[in-house]
């Protein structure tokens, strides 16, 4: 059929193109064996339909080459850069612990936890709202103006002189924050391909790693500073703000809300890095929130295996606080425990490089990698609770290799984003699998209790359990997934075959149908028979 196909200018063809144009444009489609069509609003259609009906024929492998590197040479650097400042701002408490903020502002053990577990409860209250927002709205300029806020909210933690101060400017952080891994993980899958998107995850979130050690660093040189009524702790708050100030003027003028509308990119290249990633078969994005999608993505199992998994990941996620506080248990100086803690770092940093780079290279490995990187961590987790307190080496090797396992969150953050599509429902599984990311995050810090100080026998024995499900969990999504695919390889019929349509105006006036393909239809993974799942 010819992708392009003149309307019928009589009058009462023309009376109701105008009745359908008042409502929208429409598409139209057309069932090739039976001759059926359907007229359906443009707002069950994804935004780059118009711009993927421009191009025709198979794009071009070195000219895909070259937009896929002009991408990552605007959005990738942006996107680590800040994801570099989000792990710090967020882990500024556990630098803190040891630059006196417990002392000064008077914090109890419980206190400090609950400073722990508030960022994440009002990340959960807010998750939510925030993947609404991104849907709704421009995704970078959405993700700047939180930037900026919690900026503001970070530096206010110098103002603090107690508990209820630190409480709610620790409430605003994690309020904002939840648009970020939410906004990254939808750009990630609008600029790039299923393959390249396991490769840009583990990029932008190794940069925790990085946080680690420059933070590290920054509180080593706190410690130096010695000025009359403020504190190491306080300098570490206003300089790290700073950072995040000026980051969130840089994302509002340069970070990309979409390829339909990157300032970078001409139209022709707009075009094509639409085209580019049509193998996904999930679209770009679509501004219009579709009920349907979101009960599918509520039915749909792997939306809460993946949930699961979050939660039961990201309890030992609490040793992001307590990391430094056990170092310095071990009998180390506050200069040395803030100069080991960059070590953490260095860990997390190889191990999602290496595990991201063997996920892309063995195809369908996702599950395999990631389960496999559990059982390191599973090693130092024995050691650190069989190993006697004197052996300090052997407690601190312990102790590193409990990051190993950081690899196995990554590929699901990826994973999730390439076996879910539709724009509504891609919004909701993301925002119920952070939701579970909080819950796990906000439970977590309620295990270091001070009756259990200093082996944490208690705390480490929950993580343990919880690292021990997690691979389990990765390999059942897999099987899920895997059979899902053979029942759809059993089921094909070439027999049939639609084509999509939208109205589109020339510039003389004439109205056009032109063809879209399948892939810009903004369908559900279930809707989508032709859809494949990437194990």
């Amino acid at each position: 059929m010819n992708p392009v196909r003149t309307l019928c200018t009589s009058s009462s063809s023309s009376r109701q193109s105008d009745t359908m144009s008042s409502e929208s444009s429409v598409h139209v489609t057309k069932d090739e064996k039976h001759g059926h069509g359907v007229s359906v609003s443009t707002r069950v259609v994804d935004t780059a339909a118009q711009l993927a009906a421009s191009l025709s024929g198979p794009l071009d492998p070195a000219e895909a080459l070259r937009i896929r590197r002009k991408i990552d040479k605007h959005i990738l650097p942006l996107m680590c850069v800040l994801y570099w400042v989000q792990f710090m701002d967020k882990t500024t408490l556990g630098n803190s612990a040891i630059l006196g903020i417990q002392q000064a502002t008077h914090l109890t053990t419980n206190q400090y936890n609950w400073l722990g577990t508030i960022f994440y409860l009002s990340y959960l209250l807010f998750e939510y709202p925030q993947n609404l927002a991104l849907q709704r709205y421009p995704v970078g300029k959405w993700m700047s103006i939180n930037i900026f806020v919690w900026s503001i909210a970070l530096a206010c933690h110098a103002a603090c002189k107690n508990f209820a101060g630190l409480f709610i400017v620790r409430l605003i952080l994690g309020m904002c924050e939840g648009s970020i891994t939410a906004g990254f993980m939808i750009v990630s899958s609008m600029f790039y391909t299923r393959n390249e998107q396991t490769l840009r995850v583990g990029y932008w979130f190794l940069m925790n790693g990085t946080a680690q050690i420059i933070s590290g660093f920054i509180s080593f040189g706190t410690l130096h500073i010695h000025t009359k009524g403020f504190e190491p702790w306080q300098w570490f708050m206003i300089i790290t703000g700073i950072i995040t100030f000026v980051l969130a003027v840089a994302y509002w003028f340069l970070f990309p809300d979409s390829p339909t509308t990157a300032w970078f990119l001409t139209m022709d290249e707009r075009a094509k890095a639409v085209q580019r990633i049509k193998e996904n078969q999930t679209g770009v994005e679509n501004k219009h929130f579709k009920i349907e999608q979101f009960y599918e993505a509520l039915r749909d199992p792997k939306t809460w295996l993946f949930a699961f998994f979050a939660a039961l990941d990201n309890v030992p996620n609490s040793l992001t606080n307590q990391q430094q506080i056990i170092v310095s248990s071990l009998g180390f100086t506050y200069l040395q425990t803030t100069l080991l803690g960059c070590i953490f770092g260095v860990v997390e940093i190889c191990t999602i490089f290496t595990g991201v780079h063997l996920s892309a290279h063995f195809k369908n490995g996702r599950a395999y990698v990631g389960a496999i990187y559990f059982v390191p961590t599973l090693v130092g987790v024995t050691l650190v609770n069989l190993l006697p307190w004197s052996n300090t080496a052997g407690l601190l090797v312990g102790q590193y290799m409990t990051g190993v396992c950081t690899t196995g969150f990554v590929l699901a953050l990826s994973w999730v984003g390439t076996v879910t599509a539709g724009h509504t429902k891609k919004v909701v599984t993301n925002a119920i699998m952070l939701s579970a990311y909080c819950i796990g995050n906000a439970a977590g810090p309620f295990l270091w209790k001070a009756q259990y100080k200093p082996r944490n026998h208690v705390p480490w024995a929950v993580i343990a359990a919880c690292y021990a499900a997690c691979p389990l969990i990765l390999l059942t999504i897999r099987f899920i997934l895997d059979q899902e695919n053979r029942k759809r390889d059993a089921a094909v019929d070439d027999s049939v075959s639609k084509d999509y349509f939208i109205e589109k105006v020339t510039e003389d006036g004439k109205r056009i149908e032109v063809k879209v393909d399948k892939e810009f239809m903004d369908l559900t993974d279930r809707q989508n028979r032709d859809f494949r799942y990437v194990l």
